[in-house]
C-alpha cells in the first residue's frame, strides 16, 4: 500500500504563483510515475502534468509553459509549481502515482484563483 500526502493548495490572485508537494510512503518500487490531476466542479479529471523515475515529463496543453512538475526520487516526492495562474485553474488537484499494476490516489487539495 502507497500514502500521497498533497500540501501547498491555498488561495491566490490571478498571475500569482503556488507550488504544490506531494510525498509518497509505504511500498514503492523503484520504477513509478507520480504526477498530478485536477478536477474543477461540474467537470471531469484532467490530467494536469507527470513525471516518470527518469525525468520525462507530460504535460497538458493548458498549463504548458505555466507549470513545472519536478520530483525528488530520494524523498519520494513530486512538486508542481504553478506560475501565472488563470481563474480557470481554479479546481482540486490531485496526486498520483502509478506503479503497475496499481495505481494511488492524493486526498486532493484545493487551488483558487481569484481577485
Amino acid at each position: 500500500q502507497v500514502q500521497l500526502v498533497e500540501s501547498g493548495g491555498g488561495l491566490v490572485q490571478p498571475g500569482g504563483s503556488l507550488r504544490l508537494s506531494c510525498a509518497a510512503s509505504g511500498r514503492i518500487f523503484s520504477i513509478y510515475v507520480m504526477g498530478w490531476y485536477r478536477q474543477a466542479p461540474g467537470k471531469q479529471r484532467e490530467l494536469v502534468a507527470t513525471i516518470a523515475t527518469g525525468g520525462s515529463t507530460n504535460y497538458a496543453d493548458s498549463v504548458k509553459g505555466r507549470f513545472t512538475i519536478s520530483r525528488d526520487n530520494g524523498k519520494n516526492t513530486v512538486y508542481l509549481q504553478m506560475n501565472s495562474l488563470k481563474p480557470e485553474d481554479t479546481a482540486v488537484y490531485y496526486c498520483n502515482l502509478r506503479q503497475v499494476p496499481f495505481n494511488y490516489w492524493g486526498q486532493g487539495t484545493q487551488v483558487t484563483v481569484s481577485s
